[in-house]
C-alpha cells in the first residue's frame, strides 16, 4: 500500500468507525425525565444575530446521536427533532433515501435547515462530484464533508442499499471491539508528508467545491493530535495552515478536542475565523481518563453524556464564538442511543445548551 492509499484508508475508516466510540462506558437512561418543547413554526429575528443570546434560537443537532431510529422512521425522527426546538440538523447517515428535492421540502415543513453535513462528498475515478454537489446544493448545504469512493463502482444494488441510513447502533461490547480495531489502525504517528498530501486533497476538492457555493469541512476525533512521525506538530495544526481558509472550513468536535486534552479557546485564539462549525458534545469525568499520551484509549474510554451534565464548560466556550468565527453548531452526543432513548438524550442535550445560551441556566 502506498502513502497516498493508506491515507485514503485512514480518512474512510475514520468516517465510518471512530464515531462509534463514547458509548462503551455509558450506563442509564434519561428517557422518564424528558418533555419535549414546542418550537414556534418562524424564527424570532434574533436569530440571525451573532452573538449574545441569539445562538439559543439556533441549536443544530447532528443526526448521528439519533442514528439507531432513523432507520425505522427517518421522518418521524425529524419531526421529534424539530418539535424539541431544535432549527438546525446535520445529517450523518444520508438523506433517507429521499431525492434532494424531496429532501428538502422535508426540512422546509419541518422549518428546518441544514447548513452542513457528514453525508457530503466522495471522491475518486467513478465519482461525479460535480453531480453530488449540485445536490447538496438544492439541499441547502453550505459546508460538506469529504471522503473517498470504493475502487471499484459499486453494483446497482449496493447503490440502492447505500441510500438508507446506517443500521442502529451496536451493542457496547461490539463498539469497544470497534474502537480498539481503531486504536490498533489509525491512533498511531502519522507522516507530516502524509497530513500535507491530505491537506492538498482538501485544497483540490475543495476548488470544485465552491463553484456551487459550498466549502469543505474538517472534522476531528482526538487522533488529530498525535505528534506526527519525527516532529513535534500534530497533523490538526498541519491542516490548519496547509489548507485554504477560502475552500476549507474547520469543524470543531469541543468534545473530542477536550477529551485529546486541547483548549478549544486557545486554539480559536490562535487561528481566528477557521471556525465557523461547532460539534458541542459534553463529557463526564474528564479527570478519570488515561495520559494524554494515549489518545486512542482517551477516545476509547471517554464517557459522552447529554450536553450540560459533563464537565465542559460551554456558557465559557461561547464566549469565543465570534473570535472562532462560528456560524453553525450542532449538539452531538455519539451514545446516546446507550441511554434507553436516543431522542429523548438529544432533548436533555437541547435543553440545557439552550437555558446555558439564553442565561438561564
Amino acid at each position: 500500500m502506498t502513502e497516498s492509499e493508506a491515507g485514503t484508508t485512514r480518512r474512510t475508516f475514520l468516517k465510518s468507525v471512530a464515531a462509534a466510540a463514547g458509548g462503551v462506558a455509558i450506563a442509564g437512561s434519561v428517557s422518564d425525565a424528558l418533555a419535549f418543547t414546542a418550537r414556534s413554526a418562524t424564527r424570532p429575528a434574533s436569530a440571525t444575530m451573532v452573538g449574545g443570546n441569539a445562538w439559543a434560537d439556533r441549536v443544530g443537532l447532528e443526526l448521528w446521536t439519533v442514528r439507531d431510529v432513523l432507520p425505522r422512521d427517518f421522518v418521524g425522527t425529524l419531526e421529534k427533532v424539530a418539535r424539541i426546538g431544535y432549527t438546525e440538523i446535520e445529517p450523518a447517515t444520508g438523506y433517507g433515501g429521499m431525492s434532494p428535492k424531496e429532501f428538502r421540502a422535508l426540512l422546509d415543513r419541518l422549518h428546518l435547515t441544514a447548513p452542513s453535513t457528514h453525508t457530503g462528498i466522495t471522491a475518486g475515478a467513478n465519482a461525479d462530484v460535480e453531480k453530488q454537489l449540485a445536490d447538496l446544493q438544492v439541499m441547502g448545504v453550505q459546508y460538506a464533508s469529504l471522503d473517498d469512493a470504493p475502487a471499484r463502482p459499486p453494483r446497482p444494488q449496493q447503490q440502492r442499499q447505500q441510500r438508507r441510513p446506517a443500521p442502529a447502533a451496536t451493542s457496547p461490547a461490539a463498539q469497544r471491539a470497534m474502537m480498539e480495531q481503531f486504536v490498533r489502525r489509525m491512533a498511531q504517528p502519522r507522516p507530516v508528508d502524509d497530513v500535507k498530501r491530505e491537506a492538498a486533497r482538501y485544497n483540490e476538492y475543495g476548488k470544485v467545491a465552491q463553484r456551487h457555493g459550498i466549502k469543505l469541512l474538517i472534522h476531528n476525533h482526538t487522533v488529530e493530535f498525535i505528534p506526527c512521525q519525527g516532529s513535534n506538530e500534530v497533523p490538526y495544526t498541519i491542516l490548519l495552515r496547509e489548507t485554504d481558509p477560502e475552500l476549507v472550513v474547520f469543524q470543531m468536535d469541543i468534545g473530542w478536542a477536550t477529551v485529546a486534552g486541547q483548549d478549544p479557546v486557545a486554539l480559536f485564539t490562535q487561528h481566528p475565523g477557521r471556525f465557523p462549525l461547532w460539534h458541542v458534545k459534553d463529557a463526564a469525568c474528564l479527570k478519570c481518563l488515561p495520559p494524554a499520551t494515549d489518545m486512542g484509549a482517551r477516545m476509547v474510554e471517554a464517557r459522552l453524556v447529554p450536553v450540560g451534565t459533563g464537565d465542559i464548560d460551554y456558557a465559557e466556550i461561547f464566549k469565543h464564538a465570534t473570535v472562532a468565527g462560528l456560524k453553525h453548531f450542532a449538539v452531538e452526543q455519539d451514545s446516546a442511543a446507550d441511554w434507553g432513548d436516543s431522542v429523548a438524550a438529544a432533548g436533555v442535550s437541547y435543553r440545557n445548551l439552550r437555558a446555558m445560551l439564553s442565561g438561564k441556566a
